[in-house]
């Protein structure tokens, strides 16, 4: 008798464990975005609005940056917006080129996002060359950033394009090694040996098949160009994926504080700090990466004076119809798989 007894004790304790461990859990997962957002509002936002400030770089002219028709992000901050990505090479005060071109528009409610990746070596009308000195008018377009940075940027892209571009931001590669590493490293792709092998190219060597590459690893690999500018493109996607990934963890979302800070003077934008928090946020709320499409301008390489990636008239306007429906904040997500029918992520 005495034995059973036993016995059943042990299993209500067991049985009232257990309980405790669900209940817990359960607790966890429905206040873990309650709890990120009270750290995010009170530990995080104070400490590193400062440093957004003094990243803070207004244009001098963006007139008419909007989507003709919709009311400006202050007053809806729910409707998708357009932001220019510049991946540069800056070296100390000077512009330098622009090795990573990508308008991006995003779509806050839908959680999705459009990257539409230029060829640094696109063949581009550059808008404002004749106002600096020995700048071509026709050249390839990470020169525009060189000429004036990001202004010049801008406008060129906005002309090519056809499309409106609200905001930029700007990191130069030196920044990108330090917040690799705050992040933990990236996840990559990488399935066999990357090497330059090319004298008049930096060297360079990643081994494959690793869990998590350092920052020096990720900018070998979004700077790596002896294949094509297409997959240097991409690879410049995939690592903007990667580093979204590790930016949600919660270690990270913590830990941001020092991101932003080691990208300091590595990272200018047009975004004030209160925007750059409030989308932050958004994506903790979300729990999740963006669903992300990914589309390329099309073209093909050519020599005149000297090599260039001529585009594909038919695929500019094409790209400007998909920026259209995308910035559209009536279009439905059939409207948008429509339009991205032939582009993956």
């Amino acid at each position: 008798m005495k034995k059973k007894t036993k016995t059943s004790k042990k299993k209500k304790i067991w049985l009232f464990t257990l309980a405790i461990v669900l209940i817990a859990g359960l607790g966890s997962y429905v206040f873990r975005k309650e709890l990120l957002i009270f750290g995010f509002n009170n530990v995080v936002a104070p400490t590193i609005e400062h440093t957004l400030d003094g990243s803070y770089v207004p244009l001098e002219n963006n007139e008419n940056a909007e989507a003709p028709g919709l009311q400006p992000m202050a007053n809806n901050k729910d409707r998708p917006f357009s932001i220019l990505l510049l991946g540069t090479d800056q070296r100390g005060k000077e512009n330098g080129l622009s090795d990573s071109i990508i308008y991006t528009v995003i779509r806050p409610v839908d959680h999705k996002v459009l990257f539409v990746s230029i060829p640094r070596d696109s063949y581009a009308e550059i808008i404002g060359a004749e106002k600096v000195k020995g700048a071509r008018k026709e050249t390839k377009i990470n020169a525009a950033h060189s000429y004036g940075g990001p202004q010049m940027s801008v406008d060129t892209v906005k002309n090519l394009l056809n499309a409106p571009i609200e905001y930029y931001a700007t990191i130069n590669f030196n920044g990108l090694v330090g917040v690799t590493d705050a992040l933990g490293g990236v996840e990559l792709p990488i399935t066999k040996v990357i090497e330059n092998k090319s004298p008049d190219h930096e060297k360079l060597r990643i081994e494959p098949n690793k869990p998590i590459y350092s920052g020096a690893e990720a900018l070998m690999y979004v700077r790596y160009r002896e294949d094509s500018d297409f997959k240097r493109t991409e690879r410049q996607r995939i690592f903007l994926k990667s580093a979204l990934e590790r930016m949600k963890r919660v270690d990270n979302i913590l830990n941001i504080q020092k991101i932003i800070e080691i990208a300091g003077s590595n990272f200018q934008t047009n975004m004030k700090s209160d925007f750059i928090l409030d989308l932050a946020k958004r994506v903790i709320l979300e729990g999740g990466t963006p669903e992300i499409t990914s589309h390329m301008l099309q073209g093909e390489g050519r020599r005149k004076d000297q090599w260039y990636y001529m585009l594909d008239e038919n695929d500019v306007k094409r790209t400007h119809e998909l920026i259209e429906i995308w910035l559209n904040p009536d279009s439905t997500d059939t409207d948008l798989a429509a339009a991205s029918a032939d582009d993956a992520a």
